[in-house]
């Protein structure tokens, strides 16, 4: 796991070695074991490197192979193992144990398509001498980071932004993406980022950078794959099947050669993970499984005795954070700076103190749950688009039992709360209505067009088409930024098997109402693990996931925020701001939030509009 950094100059010159060093320097948190630097022509390549895989000198990069090709890469390749067989056979001699050397390999072999072999996370650019082209790939959901700018007279590209802003023409917000941001707390939706013309490469796609003529083409490289045969399995096959898949996806994650360990919330995802994975990593290993945990300091939003049954259940070494009012203040412009875009909730924090606990105890390599909720319908807000679905191929009946059944298990599902839930998520003009009430403060002009809701709205009636957007567009991207940004701020590299392509692949392809059952949401995850772990974990019926006390939070720095709003230049640009200090109080903490958020952000960054 480690950061990159690239420049080409269009005019042919060479790079200037300060520049790529300030640019490389400014990720060094992301790889604090050593860099490297390869100059060529007009354009240089860095490297910062986090050892995982093959901790000796011969996993160094820039690194070159064949004199044929030259490679920055961060990232793991989970099922380098196998690919590396599979190239040995075809007469491939290997010189190290890294996964860098199989890509570089994949790639002699397979050309572009050798993405398609890799089973991981990766954001990469390889230099291809005979071709004279510099191939650039982001992995199938967009785990890793890569970021880019392109102007007249530079392509540049990083893992993180703020590699780029001293090379763009001042720090200009990309008011679009703000404003829908504070109407509708959605950030992921497109290739855009919040700075204007800093533009992200997607989730699936590679970027092929012609040197000759200073152009390039971006395309797809990969779509969800939906197995029909799967969808006719029974319950008890499509549990074996999922607990197969997942059980291999935790296997190959925890290939490494410095100590892995696992967020543990307390929720069921990450509690799945962190006892699925104990159990491997105890017949390897001498020492127990390490777990993390933040316990919030609100007695609502506490898990903690949750996490404590699963780690003492597990056998898990448990370590335990709790972040006070204190520790929030005094990290807010830390967390704004490493995030680098405007984000949530404060949540957030929670993730990122868990992240700084495991560099304090030298747990380099963490495991996450990210992704169950996305794949395995966990939100309360795929339940309408699920009814529609049993209506269609069950009939009336079934879905009112199902409406019935639902209502039991989540105080959220009662018949009216279906309704809102059915109007609000599928109507775009009634959301979007919705929306600009608890904005009024925004100005007229901004109002005019919302597209992302549009967007957004028409796939609510369809399950799979819902899944996919949350998992390629909003929910997921969004989370994925969240846990890079963290997890790399403290050198931390985090593994996410409910994202294994394969196992994401299987869970979709699974028949739905193994995934709402009787009103139990992830119903196929419950009957993975119920002979595992004790029932109350099992079959909670409350969701929080790492949730912060974000209302005591706020409440203890309610006055330093209006005055932060209230100071934003590009808050008064878009706002009425006496409705808005008016309205201030009464705004919903999520709301207050983002706006706060923007101004602190805005100042951190210097940003001007």
């Amino acid at each position: 796991m480690c950061g990159i950094s690239g420049i080409i100059n269009k005019n042919a010159n060479c790079v200037d070695k300060n520049e790529i060093t300030k640019m490389n320097d400014l990720i060094s948190h992301r790889g604090p074991d050593s860099d490297g630097f390869y100059f060529q022509k007009n354009f240089a390549f860095a490297h910062r490197r986090l050892s995982i895989l093959d901790l000796s000198d011969d996993g160094h990069q820039p690194m070159n192979y064949m004199d044929k090709f030259t490679i920055t890469y961060n990232g793991e390749i989970y099922n380098y193992l196998e690919i590396k067989q599979e190239l040995i056979e075809f007469g491939y001699v290997f010189k190290s144990h890294t996964d860098t050397e199989v890509i570089l390999a994949a790639y002699d072999k397979w050309e572009q398509k050798c993405v398609e072999k890799f089973n991981g996370m990766w954001a990469f650019a390889i230099y291809d001498k005979e071709k004279d082209i510099i191939f650039c790939s982001r992995d199938r959901f967009g785990i890793k980071p890569f970021y880019y700018l392109n102007n007249s007279d530079k392509f540049i590209f990083g893992s993180e932004i703020k590699q780029l802003l001293n090379f763009n023409n001042k720090n200009k917000v990309n008011k679009k993406i703000l404003v829908n941001y504070v109407v509708t707390g959605y950030l992921e939706y497109s290739e855009e980022t919040f700075f204007s013309n800093i533009i992200k490469l997607q989730g699936s796609h590679n970027l092929v950078y012609d040197l000759k003529n200073n152009t390039f083409n971006i395309y797809k490289y990969y779509n969800i794959k939906i197995d029909e045969d799967i969808k006719k399995l029974s319950l008890e096959k499509s549990v074996e099947l999922y607990k197969n898949e997942l059980s291999r996806s935790i296997e190959y994650r925890l290939r490494s050669d410095v100590k892995v360990g696992t967020c543990l919330s307390g929720g069921l995802d990450s509690s799945t993970v962190a006892t699925m994975a104990s159990e491997k990593y105890e017949k390897s290993s001498d020492s127990s499984f390490t777990a993390i945990h933040a316990k919030s300091i609100d007695k609502a939003t506490d898990e903690s005795l949750f996490a404590e049954q699963v780690a003492n259940i597990s056998n898990l070494d448990m370590n335990v954070v709790e972040p006070s009012i204190k520790d929030f203040k005094k990290s807010i412009e830390e967390v704004v700076y490493t995030q680098e875009e405007p984000f949530g909730s404060t949540s957030i924090f929670m993730q990122y103190f868990v992240m700084k606990k495991a560099k304090n105890i030298g747990c380099t390599v963490l495991l996450d749950g990210q992704g169950g909720d996305e794949t395995l319908l966990g939100y309360d807000k795929y339940y309408p688009a699920m009814f529609i679905d049993i209506f269609k191929n069950h009939g009336f009946f079934s879905l009112i039992r199902s409406i019935h059944s639902s209502s039991k298990h989540s105080n959220r599902m009662g018949i009216m709360n279906i309704l809102k839930f059915s109007i609000g998520f599928s109507f775009a003009e009634i959301r979007k209505k919705l929306y600009i009430k608890q904005c009024s403060f925004l100005k007229e002009s901004y109002l005019d067009d919302f597209k992302v809701l549009n967007h957004i709205s028409n796939k609510y009636f369809s399950i799979e088409k819902l899944q996919e957007l949350e998992i390629i567009n909003t929910n997921l991207p969004a989370l994925l930024r969240y846990e890079d940004k963290n997890s790399m701020k403290n050198s931390i590299e985090t593994r996410l098997p409910f994202i294994d392509y394969k196992t994401l692949e299987t869970a979709l392809s699974i028949n739905n109402s193994f995934k709402i059952k009787d009103g139990w949401s992830k119903y196929i995850l419950r009957k993975t693990i119920e002979n595992i772990l004790p029932k109350n974990i099992v079959y909670r019926t409350d969701k929080l996931g790492f949730a912060s006390p974000q209302d005591i939070w706020l409440d203890s720095i309610s006055e330093d925020m209006k005055k932060e709003v209230k100071r934003s230049t590009v808050l008064n640009e878009i706002s009425d701001m006496n409705i808005l200090i008016q309205q201030f109080d009464a705004l919903k903490s999520s709301l207050k939030w983002r706006l706060y958020n923007i101004a602190i952000w805005e100042r951190v960054y210097n940003v001007k509009l």
